[in-house]
């Protein structure tokens, strides 16, 4: 990305002033919602603007962006689509720095939305001044406190971005993962990209120092090539994770008629990201298990080793690694040896990968399996997986484990405490010290594919 568009769309990012232009005072509106999440934002000059109210919450409103008299960096307009392109106009004539259209009603609607999208468009990219939406919840961005959106909740301040088309879905996410142990650099509701493309987000997020990874639901990519070669340039630095929707045909219409964008053969759509080294999700589930170990974890080769005291759900986890194209490498000579002269591991006779400990495995037992797996060159991370039973230890497990990561910071290290309320204390102790803990085998080990280098 150019400097000149970095710097543009630094100005929404980074707003020093923010024009509400739809502002109100009545809850449960949008302009209201607005309003709620930009009062009190640290070091940023907030206006109201509603010509027919003098006041909300105290804070005094202006008729017009233009009688506030001050340079407004950002320009939120919740007002309905119709007068839209006016209130462009006046931004425009005010040289605001950029603008977010959060209405609805453009060409998710049929022609007549189209034409007056492309117009607004038009309007902006002649002034240069960047427009995100129209049809969108608005921007987050944590690293500076600033939610310019209409958001219900304010999300955690992590190192993930997420872009989505669909701002409903964004509220989703933020609820969800809420009670995670990740949170997120900045949240990008980009709706109809009249002007601003994903693409484009994307390019701009690859030199955020505060995002680590990028996640997104895609409905739709408008120019499939620009979209393809910034993918892949980004994705060599940063993970991008994609939630496709609209694979069929009537999930294709609903598409649609939510975003007016045309979709088009998921197979195509799965080739060109896996040919952009794109991750893709099959559900919000996955979405969301590949954030919180991309947050958490280091990123490594393919090849895992598998440690669990239960060999059911060791073959679980062997099979969901085939269906996923991870490579379990064998244990070698060298490995086997280590594990020979641990005394607790006399029981366990057969050596390969997973790892069965047996099911009545006391935490040394934990502490010698994955040390020594660890220990394995071309095993580049380890899925640590955990039954419950009368002797298993679940907190003393989880300690160790933790201690056995700082000896291994590069390796990942993810786990299966599969159970509910008995590990319950253990899996908040794994993740609070930076391993993700997921309840299902399938749903760790995808997540530990989300962390694996492209080929």
């Amino acid at each position: 990305m150019s400097a000149k568009k970095t710097e543009k769309l630094n100005r929404i990012f980074n707003p020093s002033s923010i024009a509400i232009i739809g502002a109100s005072d009545k809850e449960g509106s949008v302009g209201f919602g607005l309003v709620k999440n930009l009062t009190g934002a640290k070091g940023i000059a907030v206006f109201l603007i509603n010509p027919y109210i003098k006041e909300i919450n105290g804070a005094k409103t202006y008729p017009d962006i233009a009688s506030t008299k001050k340079k407004i960096e950002l320009a939120i307009i919740a007002v309905p689509a119709p007068i839209v392109p006016e209130i462009l106009k006046q931004c425009i004539v005010a040289k605001a720095g950029g603008a977010i259209v959060v209405a609805s009603g453009f060409g998710e609607l049929g022609q007549a939305g189209k034409i007056t999208e492309k117009e607004i468009a038009e309007m902006c990219q002649k002034a240069g001044m960047p427009l995100i939406g129209p049809n969108c919840l608005g921007i987050i961005n944590n690293s500076i406190g600033l939610n310019a959106s209409f958001a219900p909740i304010s999300p955690k301040k992590g190192n993930i971005a997420l872009l989505s088309q669909s701002g409903a879905l964004i509220d989703v996410i933020i609820d969800r993962a809420a009670e995670e142990k990740f949170g997120f650099s900045k949240i990008i509701s980009y709706g109809n990209e009249a002007d601003c493309s994903l693409a484009g987000f994307l390019e701009y997020l690859k030199t955020d120092k505060d995002t680590k990874a990028i996640i997104v639901y895609l409905e739709s990519i408008k120019n499939g090539r620009e979209f393809m070669d910034i993918a892949k340039s980004v994705s060599v630095v940063k993970p991008i994770i994609v939630i496709k929707a609209g694979r069929g045909e009537i999930g294709q219409q609903a598409a649609a008629t939510h975003t007016g964008a045309l979709s088009t053969n998921y197979e195509i759509y799965k080739t060109a990201l896996r040919q952009a080294n794109v991750g893709q999700a099959d559900s919000l589930d996955e979405l969301l298990d590949s954030a919180k170990a991309l947050s958490l974890c280091p990123r490594c080769a393919n090849g895992i080793g598998v440690v669990t005291n239960g060999g059911g759900l060791g073959v679980l986890a062997a099979d969901a690694c085939e269906e996923n194209g991870i490579v379990l490498p064998d244990i070698q000579p060298q490995t086997i040896k280590i594990l020979d002269k641990e005394k607790c591991l006399e029981k366990i006779s057969i050596k390969r990968n997973p790892l069965d400990i047996i099911g009545d495995a006391l935490p040394e037992r934990y502490e010698a399996g994955v040390g020594a797996l660890l220990q394995q060159n071309d095993i580049s991370g380890l899925l640590v997986l955990q039954s419950v039973q009368i002797m298993t230890r679940p907190m003393e497990n989880a300690k160790i484990i933790v201690s056995l990561r700082k000896k291994f910071p590069t390796k990942p290290i993810i786990c299966c405490f599969a159970g509910n309320k008995l590990v319950a204390e253990a899996a908040d102790y794994l993740e609070s010290n930076g391993i993700p803990n997921y309840n299902d085998p399938k749903r760790a080990v995808k997540a530990f594919k989300h962390l694996i280098f492209p080929k």
